[in-house]
């Protein structure tokens, strides 16, 4: 399978089972365990588990006066053009900036010869039961398994974002 088609289809056949109970905070570094579930490719009734933690850095407001400095490393003159007129423009809205760092050095993994819907499901109970607000339990694509993570770090920022917006003006930021 070509890279392009793993990652089509790795981004359409991961799901999230289990989003963490607690958003990406506001004002520091967010820490989630992870359990992603994969089927082995050629055999049938296998499952591949791998846990680890995620780390989010804490969202930084990217104001438009500044992301001209901030973001166009290695860019043109035109991109740095339109970004300094995108930076004298009045309705030009700061946005947030997400950083995560997957640190693999605690990656676990383990291998169940028990097929990949009932695993999830006996996981999901387990991480249920262990009441941790900051679990996720995803399943994802063996060949394309960092990109089911991605795609679950992108929808946990998608949570996360009202929150963090609304966290930020309380506090002037914004």
């Amino acid at each position: 399978m070509s890279f392009e088609d793993t990652f089509s289809y790795s981004l359409e056949a991961s799901r999230v089972v289990l989003l963490p109970r607690t958003r990406l905070a506001t004002f520091r570094t967010s820490l989630i365990h992870y359990t992603l579930m994969t089927e082995a490719m050629d055999r049938v009734g296998t499952t591949f588990v791998r846990e680890g933690n995620l780390e989010a850095d804490q969202p930084r407001v990217i104001l438009p006066r500044t992301m001209g400095k901030l973001l166009l490393e290695g860019f043109g003159e035109k991109a740095r053009a339109y970004a300094e007129w995108l930076s004298r423009q009045p309705g030009s809205l700061p946005f947030l900036r997400y950083g995560f760092q997957l640190r693999k050095e605690e990656l676990r993994f383990r291998q169940v010869e028990a097929p990949i819907e009932s695993v999830t499901q006996s996981v999901t109970r387990q991480v249920q039961e262990q009441d941790d607000p900051f679990a996720a339990v995803l399943v994802g694509v063996e060949d394309g398994w960092e990109i089911s993570l991605l795609r679950f770090c992108l929808e946990w920022v998608q949570k996360s974002l009202p929150r963090n917006i609304h966290d930020l003006r309380q506090e002037g930021f914004l």
